[in-house]
C-alpha cells in the first residue's frame, strides 16, 4: 500500500539470469495484458556506516537518480520477500534526510552514514496489468555495474557486474489485489522453467558485499 508521501510495502522476487538468458514472454498468462518494455538508466549511491551496521540489520539506504521514483529510498525488513520503503525528495545535496536518518538512529547509534558503494542499472520494466487495467506486477530486467567505496568515497575494488531479474507485486489496495499471488506464482514457473534462478541475495547491495 503506498501513501501520500510515496511510502508503501514492497514485495518483490529475485531471480539470477546469465547474460544470454531471454526473457519469458508474460502476455500469455491468463487474464494478464503486457505493457512495454520501457528501458530505464539508474544510478544509485548507498549509505552505512563504517562497519556497516544497516547492512548488518538487512536494512537498506539509498539516494537513486533515474527511473519514476528517483529520491532517497529506506528499505526496512518486514518479511522475507517484503520490505517498508520509505521515501524522501532527491534534493540538491547528498546530506541523508532527517526523516530517514531517524528512522535507523537505534542502529547506526551516532555512528555517521557515508556513501559505501554505487550501482549503475540499465533497466528494462515490463507491466503485467489485470482485465480492468490494475497493476498486478512490474517486471524488470537489470544489467548492474556495482562498485564498493572507501571511506575517501573511492572506488575501492573493481566493479562487479551481473545480470537480474525482479518481479515486484502491484499495490495491495488495489482492485483486483487478490489476483497478484497467482501471477506472481505464473511468473516464478515461467522465469525458473526459462533458466532463470532464484537469487541468493535480497538486494543488490547484499550481493555487492557478500551477504
Amino acid at each position: 500500500m503506498t501513501d501520500a508521501s510515496g511510502d508503501h510495502l514492497e514485495t518483490e522476487h529475485k531471480y539470477d539470469a546469465e547474460a544470454g538468458f531471454v526473457l519469458p514472454r508474460f502476455d500469455g498468462l491468463p487474464g494478464v495484458d503486457v505493457t512495454g518494455p520501457q528501458l530505464h538508466h539508474l544510478h544509485a549511491t548507498y549509505y552505512d556506516t563504517e562497519d556497516l551496521a544497516l547492512s548488518g540489520s538487512r536494512v537498506t539506504l539509498r539516494r537513486r537518480v533515474g527511473g519514476a521514483d528517483e529520491g532517497w529510498h529506506l528499505k526496512l525488513p518486514v518479511r522475507t520477500d517484503t520490505r517498508q520503503e520509505l521515501h524522501a525528495p532527491l534534493g540538491d545535496g547528498d546530506a541523508v534526510p532527517s526523516r530517514l536518518s531517524e528512522r535507523v538512529a537505534d542502529i547506526t547509534a551516532g555512528r555517521a552514514l557515508q556513501p559505501i558503494a554505487t550501482l549503475d542499472t540499465e533497466r528494462t520494466t515490463l507491466t503485467l496489468t489485470g482485465p480492468a487495467g490494475q497493476v498486478l506486477a512490474e517486471v524488470a530486467d537489470d544489467s548492474v555495474t556495482a562498485t564498493r567505496l572507501d571511506a575517501a568515497g573511492d572506488p575501492d575494488t573493481s566493479p562487479l557486474r551481473w545480470r537480474e531479474i525482479e518481479v515486484e507485486a502491484g499495490p495491495d489496495d488495489a482492485a483486483g489485489a487478490d489476483e497478484i499471488p497467482g501471477v506472481l506464482a505464473a511468473a516464478d514457473r515461467l522465469l525458473l522453467d526459462a533458466g532463470a534462478s532464484r537469487s541468493s541475495s535480497a538486494s543488490k547491495l547484499g550481493r555487492l558485499l557478500g551477504r
